[in-house]
């Protein structure tokens, strides 16, 4: 494997994904720049609209030295087939943008998550879930991404690397897919209300097995995937590499945060969860936290997908060990870790 010190563009620098990629690449020497709609702290970042594909090519004429893209951009939508096109649009008019700029573009490294699998059109996803499994009837955001750049790649100098995680694990704020926040913000508010903590899933989904990708762990990943020349034109899965089931890890968390737990009480968190508004912000206001809108700062959608998925969900991680990549994470540590820091942060109390 190369040692390649790079001129990264990190795409979605706000996000979970890519708020740790860029601190990774950091550390590691990269030169690195941040491309989203808000600014992001400790790096230079481009703001531009990515479905504007005039506007892009313009502000990334300000990147014409990226070397690497780091693609954790995304533009979700309720219609399937509108998410995948915008999506695809997002990702085209990113590389065109550089192509005009004449990049010395050498690789993508694009996210895709366990959707590439159709677990949210209900299936029942035969696990482990391996990368050459057969892909589903479209349309799906990530397939439209990926034939994309296969098409592209085969005309152009530089190649890609796709990583599929799963749940991935933070300690940021501002971005709705965190279920570390999700789960913290949700124990805060039992606290303060006097109740146990208690799982707001179905009983079925309290016990199947699991998984999750710590946020450091993707991005020593990402690094790995972008200087690996056997990985050209892969995909890999990327998680963890052990399994739970909430009804462990439920009681591991609240154990952690000194409180009790009962029985699950399955509820529509998005229907549930908004006349809490008025207590987190007094929650926030007596701790002097850092975000008082309940809103801004969880994605009850995504929580409730989360626990309410009755399948195992299991990535084969086989592929990307023997393609050399080894480093494994306790998920344990990983939630806990990320709850703890979201606090030191002043985002929990």
């Amino acid at each position: 494997m190369k040692d390649v010190k790079g001129v990264a563009l990190v795409v979605g620098s706000n996000g979970i994904i890519g708020n740790a990629v860029a601190g990774e690449l950091v550390r590691d020497g990269w030169t690195v720049r941040g491309l989203d709609r808000r600014g992001t702290g400790g790096i230079p970042t481009i703001s531009a609209d990515l479905t504007d594909g005039e506007a892009t090519a313009k502000a990334l004429e300000a990147a014409r030295d990226t070397t690497h893209i780091f693609y954790a951009a995304l533009s979700p939508d309720p219609d399937l087939s509108v998410e995948a096109e915008r999506n695809g649009r997002m990702l085209g008019n990113l590389l065109d943008a550089l192509e005009q700029a004449k990049a010395p573009l050498q690789r993508v490294v694009i996210y895709q998550g366990y959707k590439i699998y159709g677990i949210h059109l209900g299936a029942k996803v035969q696990t482990p879930a391996r990368e050459s499994d057969p892909v589903h009837m479209p349309p799906n955001l990530y397939l439209a991404q990926e034939a994309q750049l296969k098409a592209r790649a085969e005309k152009s100098r530089w190649d890609y690397v796709a990583l599929r995680p799963d749940v991935v694990v933070g300690d940021i704020y501002g971005n709705p897919m965190n279920i570390a926040l999700v789960v913290g913000v949700f124990a805060e508010l039992s606290r303060a209300l006097g109740l146990p903590m208690r799982f707001p899933g179905t009983d079925k989904a309290y016990g199947q097995l699991v998984q999750c990708t710590d946020a450091g762990l993707l991005a020593r990943a990402s690094r790995w995937a972008a200087i690996s020349e056997k990985a050209s034109g892969e995909a890999f899965n990327i998680t963890n590499g052990d399994t739970f089931r909430w009804e462990r890890m439920w009681s591991d968390v609240a154990r952690h945060l000194c409180m009790e737990t009962a029985s699950p009480v399955p509820l529509i968190l998005p229907r549930h969860m908004p006349d809490k508004a008025p207590l987190w912000r007094e929650i926030a206001t007596r701790h002097k936290l850092v975000e008082t809108d309940l809103d801004t700062l969880v994605g009850w959608g995504f929580g409730d997908f989360i626990f309410r998925t009755e399948t195992d969900v299991i990535s084969d991680l086989n592929k990307i060990y023997r393609y050399g990549f080894t480093e494994r994470m306790d998920s344990t540590a990983s939630l806990l870790g990320a709850i703890d820091s979201l606090k030191r942060k002043r985002v929990l109390p």
